[in-house]
């Protein structure tokens, strides 16, 4: 399937050596005693229960945490072939919610398939990890840092942050990693009585299938993972680059629909110029809404602009962008969306440890970005790169490409325009893993859902209740048309920096 990379097995066993893990036998739940599903007392004809897990998978004998499930039974069970466990990213997604609230997979899946959703640890109905509301808001509010003071500020709030963790949840702030996630998936696997795990992770829940399948490659019989991580990036330059490379290519696409189409608001008016000149005055101090006479700064413009990303919503921009232009009418800010919020940085400082060593990096790093993407200049998403300056979380989970051997074949999805787990980080996951990727031509957040792509959703159908991989370069058109609502992406519930 691919070249193997020998000279990685090193690399991953000393990933598993820095966090201190080993591989143990699972707990006593998680060997045969089976799970005491209960009827869940806020969701009709979906049950719930718990696994008990070792809080430090290096320690299995030492204190327990539980892991919270969610299960809808396969609705044909004389044709069951087992249960599917699905993740739907964040980090701070919960897969228990999702399952109460909607239908994850297709009619044909969900005849099959008891499909159970899990909260990884420290969020939701699995123990949970609490840190002050007040100190994550600050901390997020932080970083934008203008000098070195209000650097060392954020930094100083990223610490506050952590040791509020700690108070608030004890040491599962120190044992949040991905690495621990996928021993609680394999426990889970076992707790289900499955000999062989069925998964799907949406965005970071991709983290969680790639890196299970590089641990346990013998313990899959189906993987799909949808909106992939890239968990090789090198750099804190290489994540920022790669997360605002996709918004530019987008804006640019909006622009060219403006500058064609009698439809959009900007039509005739050189739409790159018009946002152009709203961007400096933004950073200018010089822009400001036309009803209340609030100043709009860059990064609240910006938010305003991640709306190039839905073209299904690029009426309603181009709208937004002109009552700006002429400093009159009322602005529908429904089109922005808050993509900022990270709930639980001891996850994602340990997995990823991006770093940035004073001002005066961020702000090369910031100036490379505009003079990279000169339009856009920024995205939402490179924020999550100032999560963990000056946070005492542990970095245990070291970034490298992925090695995984003897694993089955494993499929991949990617969406062309998605701005969050970006086209590029697809490919690569997948060439690294030799996964089967199937390219939707489209927009928005990860692809696979009820309703939307039936050629995406027949070839994924296919693998996990056949095992029939998709052909070799699978492509699948895009849906969303510029305007046409009825067009918009379904994408599931996630929460977290990579939520829709």
């Amino acid at each position: 399937m691919r070249t193997r990379r020998r000279c990685l097995l090193g690399l991953a066993a000393g990933a598993l050596a820095v966090t201190g893990l080993v591989v143990v036998p699972g707990t006593a739940a998680a060997q045969g005693r089976g799970l005491d599903w209960q009827p869940c007392p806020d969701a009709k004809g979906v049950d719930c229960a718990t696994v008990e897990v070792p809080l430090d998978w290096a320690k299995p004998g030492g204190e327990k945490i539980h892991i919270g499930l969610a299960r809808r039974k396969a609705k044909d069970p004389d044709h069951r072939i087992g249960s599917i466990l699905m993740d739907p990213g964040g980090p701070g997604g919960s897969g228990v919610d999702v399952v109460k609230q909607t239908e994850v997979f297709t009619d044909q899946v969900n005849a099959r398939f008891d499909v159970v959703g899990f909260d990884p640890r420290g969020i939701n109905t699995s123990t949970q990890l609490k840190c002050d509301t007040q100190l994550s808001q600050d901390a997020m509010n932080a970083r934008h840092p203008t000098n070195q003071a209000e650097f060392d500020r954020l930094a100083d709030l990223n610490k506050r942050l952590y040791d509020s963790c700690r108070e608030h949840s004890g040491a599962l702030v120190d044992h949040a990693d991905n690495l621990h996630t996928v021993r609680d998936l394999d426990a889970v696997r076992q707790a289900l009585g499955e000999r062989k795990l069925n998964y799907l992770g949406y965005s970071y829940g991709s983290l969680m299938g790639q890196q299970y399948a590089e641990v346990f490659p013998h313990r899959i019989r189906a993987m799909v993972t949808d909106g992939n991580m890239d968990h090789s990036l090198r750099s804190t330059k290489d994540f920022m680059f790669t997360e605002t490379e996709p918004v530019e290519k987008n804006f640019l696409e909006f622009a060219g629909w403006c500058d064609r189409s009698a439809e959009c608001a900007l039509h005739g008016q050189n739409t790159k110029a018009v946002y152009g000149d709203l961007r400096e005055k933004a950073k200018a101090g010089k822009l400001v809404d036309p009803q209340t006479k609030q100043p709009i700064d860059f990064y609240s413009l910006s938010q305003l602009a991640f709306g190039v990303n839905s073209p299904q919503g690029w009426t309603r921009l181009a709208t937004n962008l002109k009552a700006l232009k002429d400093g009159n009418g009322v602005l529908d800010m429904t089109a922005a969306a808050d993509v900022s919020e990270n709930p639980y940085p001891a996850i994602w400082c340990s997995d990823w440890g991006f770093g940035v060593k004073d001002f005066a990096e961020y702000a090369r790093l910031r100036g490379a970005l505009a003079k990279k993407f000169p339009n856009i200049q920024w995205s939402p998403y490179v924020d999550h790169a100032l999560s963990c300056v000056g946070s005492p979380v542990k970095y245990t989970n070291p970034r490298k490409p992925l090695d995984i051997d003897h694993a089955p074949p494993l499929v991949m999805i990617g969406n062309v325009h998605d701005p969050a787990t970006v086209y590029r980080w697809n490919r690569t996951a997948a060439e690294q893993s030799g996964a089967h990727l199937i390219t939707y031509e489209g927009w928005g957040h990860t692809a696979y859902h009820p309703g939307r792509s039936q050629c995406v959703n027949d070839a994924v159908d296919a693998y996990l209740i056949d095992l029939k991989v998709p052909r070799d370069g699978l492509s699948c058109p895009s849906l969303e048309k510029p305007g046409v609502v009825g067009t918009q992406s379904m994408e599931p519930l996630t929460a977290g920096p990579y939520r829709a």
